[in-house]
């Protein structure tokens, strides 16, 4: 059970900064919760890749989580035309 809190709170914290590094705003708790644990998987996804592996403790997941996140804005304002 605490895994889902932790993830829950790496996702807000890391939707909430790639919202202000890319919109320059936030998109509410629920959006950033929404966007950060999507954009967790995607920055897996993408450090395994590179063979960067997981980021260790909360630091390392909340950096893979942000840039995954960032990633994720950055594709959907390419389809949006934002």
């Amino acid at each position: 059970m605490m895994w889902l809190l932790g993830s829950i709170i790496i996702g807000l914290l890391a939707g909430a900064i790639a919202g202000r590094i890319v919109e320059g705003r936030g998109f509410g708790c629920l959006g950033n919760i929404i966007i950060g644990v999507i954009g967790a998987v995607i920055g897996g996804f993408l450090f395994n890749q590179l063979g960067l592996g997981p980021g260790e403790g909360f630091l390392g997941e909340l950096i893979v989580a942000t840039v995954g996140a960032v990633v994720l804005l950055l594709v959907v304002n390419l389809i949006t035309g934002k």
